[in-house]
């Protein structure tokens, strides 16, 4: 099913959905459209171009449980974190608790707050087999922000926002959360679990393009992150220029500063019309279904060790193994020889195919892995 969206599905196997997705046909159609249709109009249908941009968030509106009032349409992941660690009203001694081993998106920002006065504690959360805990025990009466990646991005450990959601809202501790991992691969509720930030960038599992992203911040957090960039598109009416009043709007449009990506909107929005038409559900079940045939295949294979952790309840779309002779650079330039496209992260392997491929390409992957070693 939908094999004709994946013209990637010709060209070897491609397992790093987790680094950077194909485009299916659908999206790259999308694009050739908007191309052409600028060609030979300019933005002479620029009222079409604003109400994609209204379907496109009222999309990720549905995809995360939010309302459309609270999200934003931003470059990137990076830009919606920071938006929270630069817009936060720090105090020195003030400190935020994140895991450890978390990808420069989630980390640097965090760091830079130094410079206030700030503590960023990275917490090692696989120590003791209960990531939570270690996250929450780390957190005292100075801790404003939990900051994590929900599905952590080496090993694909999955963590319980619910749980952790609790614990920051018993102690006024803001939880921000990068879900870039899991967002379109696995659901996610923000309203139901109780996150109050969430910056996600499309060209992972969302298979959309690089340069676009989601910021969600619920109501009660925008009146806590103020603004750290300002520009026309952050308006209620933006394209009231001559307007005297220069308010920001009181939703999440108040962090989108300058001119849409109207390339990129048209990509988007096509790719979450694939997805939200197959369903989440859907997509989560066939992807957990080939993470739990490629962790028992890779566990029966002697030289290998499965990284990832294993509980269903930990599981993602990410499985990384290590091999026990230490050549895994060895092991992952042989994949790529062969055509198998995965990454090297943390000295590990790192496998992360999507819903369009089904058993035989799991086991064809595996069978690879193994002449590979």
């Amino acid at each position: 099913m939908y094999d004709d969206q994946f013209a990637i599905l010709s060209r070897g196997i491609y397992a790093n959905h987790a680094a950077i997705s194909p485009w299916p046909k659908v999206t790259a159609d999308a694009v050739v459209a908007f191309a052409e249709e600028n060609a030979r109009s300019g933005p002479g249908h620029y009222k079409d171009w604003v109400a994609r941009e209204r379907e496109l968030r009222n999309q990720l509106a549905t995809l995360i449980g939010a309302g459309e009032q609270d999200v934003a349409l931003i470059q990137n992941t990076s830009e919606g974190i920071c938006a929270v660690a630069f817009g936060y009203p720090w105090q020195a001694g003030d400190n935020v608790v994140l895991p450890a081993g978390e990808f420069p998106s989630n980390r640097l920002p965090w760091l830079a707050q130094k410079a206030r006065g700030v503590d960023a504690r990275e917490v090692d959360i696989r120590a003791e087999g209960d990531p939570e805990a270690a996250l929450i025990d780390a957190m005292d009466g100075r801790t404003r922000i939990l900051a994590l990646s929900c599905v952590q991005f080496s090993d694909g450990l999955r963590l319980d926002l619910e749980k952790l959601a609790a614990a920051c809202g018993q102690n006024e501790v803001l939880l921000c959360v990068d879900a870039i991992q899991q967002l379109g691969v696995l659901p996610i509720d923000v309203e139901a679990c109780g996150v109050d930030c969430l910056a996600a960038g499309a060209h992972k599992w969302l298979l959309g393009p690089e340069g676009l992203g989601v910021f969600y911040c619920r109501e009660s957090a925008r009146s806590k992150i103020g603004l750290t960039r300002l520009g026309w598109h952050m308006y209620d009416y933006p394209w009231n220029f001559e307007r005297s009043d220069w308010t920001p709007a009181k939703s999440a449009r108040r962090y989108e500063a300058g001119s849409p990506n109207n390339l990129g909107q048209a990509a988007l929005h096509a790719s979450l019309s694939l997805i939200l038409d197959i369903g989440v559900a859907e997509i989560a079940a066939r992807v957990l279904r080939n993470t739990r045939q490629l962790v028992e295949g890779l566990s029966a294979l002697p030289e290998i060790t499965v990284r990832s952790w294993t509980a269903p309840q930990r599981q993602s779309g990410i499985v990384t193994f290590d091999t026990r002779n230490g050549e895994a650079r060895s092991v992952f330039e042989r994949l790529m020889a062969a055509g198998v496209t995965c990454a090297l992260r943390d000295g590990g392997i790192r496998l992360s195919p999507h819903f369009y491929q089904d058993e035989a390409v799991i086991e064809r992957l595996l069978e690879q892995v193994e002449h590979a070693l």
